[in-house]
């Protein structure tokens, strides 16, 4: 019998883990190695947000790290993690200037995408999350 929270892994919750998985990743990537690459549009734009020109080379660092040690499955949930505070400080720089509901939900958006691959692919992940089945010993 299975433990509650604990679901049998079949070939369409694996594929929709990693559709969930992959798309925000190579987003992720992107957006890292643009941070990297720091061309004059990225400069730009991290400027307007209030930060300054020489924090966003870090950000590369941490973003495009955080998202490979996320496409690792060993290292995945720390990854996951890591994201997870990232993009809470998009969200919270989004609040912070005013932006539009998009750019603050985005990120939000992002973070469900990169949670939600992981439930469909670690049943470790999907025993901890809050969606379990019911008890029917009642």
């Amino acid at each position: 019998m299975e433990a509650v929270g604990q679901y049998p892994t079949s070939t369409g919750r694996i594929w929709a883990g990693r559709i969930l998985t992959v798309l925000p990743a190579l987003f992720l990537l992107l957006d890292g190695v643009m941070k990297l690459i720091r061309p004059a549009v990225v400069v730009n734009t991290t400027v307007e947000l209030g930060y300054p020109a020489n924090v966003i080379l870090p950000l590369g660092i941490v973003l495009t790290g955080s998202t490979i040690l996320f496409l690792i499955p060993r290292t995945s949930v720390l990854g996951a993690i890591l994201l997870t505070g990232y993009l809470g400080g998009a969200v919270a720089t989004h609040v912070r200037v005013g932006a539009g509901v998009f750019p603050i939900v985005f990120p939000i958006v992002f973070g469900i995408l990169l949670w939600g691959g992981l439930y469909f692919q670690d049943d470790r992940v999907s025993s901890i999350l809050p969606w379990r089945q019911r008890d029917t010993h009642h």
